[in-house]
Order: structure tokens, then sequence, then C-alpha cells
């Protein structure tokens, strides 16, 4: 399946359908009188996160959609039935964004939420409504309201828990494909991965994560350079970030302080995220050039290197544990917060 993380989208409700101008009329019946229905009301628009989708290539082949319109009302004080609503089932993590692309009006973060997007209009009022003492018999009804229509973006963001980054070429897939079971493209040249790849890992029993690998970043990329930095919202709701550096290059230091640009320049929160650095590739190296270049990525960085070969496998066990106690103290103040606004709600003097 294509793989596509934005769309834009045309949705309309329903209109109201319109309220009925009758009267009653039957034999021998001495007193007749209005008895017009009201309109229904006109289908609403949802939108709704689905498990099991991840990918918003539906939304490529049909980009128009529109509620249904309100029954009108009838005679004998039938109302016209509701229209049938809209709904869009989108893949977990997608937001929903005004017309300028700018404006986030609706994160669904979670399964199974559901967003009111548009209300459908009201059904116009028929002529039994407006009968009264002294006006017995009107001969007029209410049209029922128009909907509302709008342009709205649709802009994935997947959920992992731990998200890769780094130049191209610096052994993303390759560790990708060496934790987890997922099939990402890997072969000697940059830019292989074009799109994001999710990955699950299994430590343990209770030690179960999801990865992101998401298409190397250059220098520039946030000008859009090379695959620029869009797939960068990929990795924006994850835990902790693995930086690959390749070790096999012959500056790690600038390496690193390239992506590390690219990431501050987007912006996101990316640059105050927890971040593992590593020297990957070291399969390729000497011990002594391993050595060399891990003291000059430390250096730079501040902060202890961790060493690994996706090819090889060498280091890779170490690095899913640094992420998991990044993923667990991460879901730990997760469910500490979640439980201190459910008390503060709940909470009565």
């Amino acid at each position: 399946m294509k793989f596509l993380d934005q769309a834009k989208v045309y949705v309309r409700s329903g209109d109201g359908g319109g309220g009925s101008v009758s009267f009653r009329r039957e034999k021998y019946v001495e007193y007749g009188g209005p008895n017009g229905g009201d309109g229904g009301r006109g289908g609403d628009v949802w939108a709704e996160s689905v498990e099991g989708l991840n990918t918003l290539i539906d939304y490529r082949y049909k980009q128009h959609f529109k509620a249904k319109t309100g029954g009108h009302g009838e005679g004998s004080n039938r109302s016209g039935k509701d229209g049938e609503d809209v709904v869009l089932r989108v893949p977990v993590g997608t937001q929903i964004l005004d017309e300028t692309n700018t404006d986030v009006l609706a994160d669904l973060d979670k399964p199974g939420m559901r967003i009111l997007i548009m209300e459908g209009g009201r059904g116009g009022k028929g002529n039994a409504h407006f009968k009264s003492s002294t006006q017995q018999a009107p001969r007029y009804a209410q049209p029922g309201e128009p909907g509302q229509e709008r342009w709205i973006w649709l802009r994935l963001k997947l959920i992992a828990d731990a998200g890769l980054v780094g130049l191209p070429n610096a052994g993303k897939s390759t560790f990708l494909a060496a934790v987890s079971r997922a099939n990402p493209k890997i072969a000697a040249y940059p830019f292989t991965t074009l799109h994001p790849n999710l990955g699950v890992v299994d430590l343990a029993a209770d030690a179960r994560f999801v990865i992101a690998d998401i298409p190397g970043l250059i220098e520039g990329a946030h000008e859009g350079a090379g695959i620029g930095d869009r797939f960068l919202g990929h990795v924006e709701r994850c835990a902790t970030l693995l930086h690959l550096v390749d070790g096999t290059q012959d500056d790690p230091a600038d390496a690193w302080r390239t992506v590390r640009g690219e990431m501050e320049a987007y912006g996101g929160g990316l640059e105050t995220k927890p971040e593992i650095v590593a020297l990957s590739k070291i399969d390729a190296l000497t011990p002594d050039v391993v050595d060399e270049r891990a003291a000059e990525l430390e250096a730079a960085c501040g902060k202890p290197v961790l060493r690994l070969s996706g090819a090889s496998g060498d280091g890779v066990r170490e690095a899913l544990f640094a992420l998991w106690e990044q993923i667990k103290a991460a879901r730990k103040a997760e469910a500490t917060s979640t439980d201190s606004d459910e008390i503060e709600e709940g909470w009565e003097p």
C-alpha cells in the first residue's frame, strides 16, 4: 500500500429538510387544522480514528464528502427523516487542519476518538408549529437551514515510542530491520528510504514498543533540500530519539551538528526531546578508529555515545534497552499526569 501522510479534502454537512404546509381534511371530521410536520436535520460530518490504518491514501482518490439532506416534513404531523452522517475514517495520529494548513482543529491521537467537524442544518418547522388561538390556519412553514462547507487538511503523524534520525545512509533502515520484523528497503546509496517505516520491538513480555524510521536529513532540509523535513512530524510524538551517526565518514561530529541544526530549525519540540546518540557501522572500522570517532562525537554532543552495528548486531541490544528506559519513564510520567487530572476533575469540596 502506498504511503500518504497528507491530503486535502472538501466536506459539506447536509441541508435541513423543509417544513410542510398541510391541513387535516377527513370525511365526517367536523374540525380540521394545520398538521404539517417538521423537516429532518441534515447529516453531520465526523472524523474517527481507527486502528489498522497507517496511511491516508484513500483520500487521494476521493476528495469530496457530503452528508445527506434531511427529509422534508409531510402531512399528518409526520417529520422528515434526519440526513445520514458522513464519517471520515483516518489512522490514529491524524490531525485535522483548516484550509490554510496552519491551525489545528482536532488531533486524533488515540484509537476510537470521534470528532464532530461540521453540524448539519436544522430542519424547518411545519405549519402545525405556528398554530395559535389567533393564528388557527397558518399557511407557511420554515425552510431548512443550509449545511456548512469547507476544505480541510488531513495530516498524519505516526504514533511511535522511539524515532530514528540521522543523515542519509546512516544505517537507520538496517537498524530497524535488525530489531523488528519490518522490511525497509536497504541499499548502499542515500535516500533509499522515501517514506516512514514502523517496526515493533519485543525485548520481553512487558517490554514492547514501536520504533519509527524516517528518511534521512541533509543540510538545508528545512528549506526543502533533499526530501526536506516534512517527515520529521512523524517523530514529534516519540518519547525519545535515537540519533545514528555513520562511523565510516570522516567527521561524525559535523554530521551530528548538521542533523541537530535541521531539527532545531524545524521546531515542534524536537530540539528538547530526549536523544540517544550512537555511532553506527562499527563493524566496518578498526577498534582504534571507533574509539577516536566516538570520542569526537562525545565532545560534540556532550553526552555518552553508544557504539553499534545493525549489520553485525554489535551494541544493538544495549541501544534498545537504553531506548526502553526512556520510554518507560515517559509512559510513567504520562500515567501520573492522567491520574492527577482525573483526581482533580472528580474532587468536590
